[in-house]
């Protein structure tokens, strides 16, 4: 059992979700020339990178991660779409993505759960307003069809959602640690580089909180699906896993 993981940057891995999931993880790194999968394994994490989702000519494999969210969603597969992540796949299932007109998200940001997080297999653990951190100047403007908003925020309301049974687009990021933050204010020309990074060391006991229960129902939700599937006459067989760190 085993989670497939796009990673477009070095510096933009599975931070928190490492120790957090439950189930290993192969970690594919297309920036270093290893291909894209046609198919994920038992789950699939797309993680955040610098390149907008329309730039294929920067990150010529966005493509095929497209395709990989794609199937994914048809097919049912256990999907967490972080970022960038979540921008390709709402790209890929028909939906918009655009540069934000009111510029740059960054920090630790207030996201609200939406009606609809209350019941959801991942989200419905957020009982209010929630710290995030954010990193991000391109937004969702339009959701893919039969799309399930479950967060919003402000300046840009489309934060979170669910596509089909199970996949989960985010548009924060809940694998940031404070030191990964750090690493991407670090050398950027933002004036208050070193209060943002304080923000979000500040609120490092309040994002594992709150992310922490997010990552281990997505474990769980892996685990249970490639138990039914190994075991179809048996709807409560799961298969345990360990987490295995990025590039072990």
């Amino acid at each position: 059992m085993r989670i497939t993981v796009i990673e477009h940057e070095a510096d933009a891995g599975l931070g928190y979700l490492a120790g957090w999931l439950g189930v290993p993880c192969d970690v594919v790194r297309p920036y270093l020339g290893e291909e894209v999968p046609v198919r994920a394994a038992d789950g699939l994490i797309v993680l955040g990178g610098s390149a907008a989702a329309w730039e294929d000519e920067r990150s010529p494999w966005q493509p095929a991660t497209r395709d990989l969210l794609r199937r994914a969603v048809d097919e049912g597969t256990p999907t967490l779409a972080i970022c960038l992540g979540a921008q390709l796949l709402t790209m890929a299932c028909g939906g918009t993505v655009e540069r934000g007109a009111n510029g740059l998200e960054v920090g630790a940001c207030e996201v609200v759960p939406l009606p609809a997080a209350a019941s959801d297999r991942l989200l419905s653990g957020v009982g209010g307003a929630a710290v995030a951190v954010q990193y991000h100047q391109d937004v969702m403007t339009r959701l893919p069809d039969g799309a399930v908003p479950l967060m919003t925020g402000s300046p840009y309301p489309n934060q979170a959602y669910r596509l089909g049974e199970a996949a989960w687009a985010l548009q924060f990021h809940p694998e940031a640690t404070p030191e990964i933050f750090a690493s991407w204010t670090d050398g950027s020309d933002l004036d208050a580089a070193g209060r943002l990074d304080a923000d979000v060391k500040a609120a490092e006991e309040s994002l594992v909180a709150t992310w922490r229960p997010m990552a281990e129902s997505f474990g769980d939700l892996v685990r249970s699906s490639a138990g039914a599937e190994a075991n179809p006459t048996d709807p409560d067989a799961t298969v345990l896993g360990a987490v295995r760190a990025p590039g072990a």
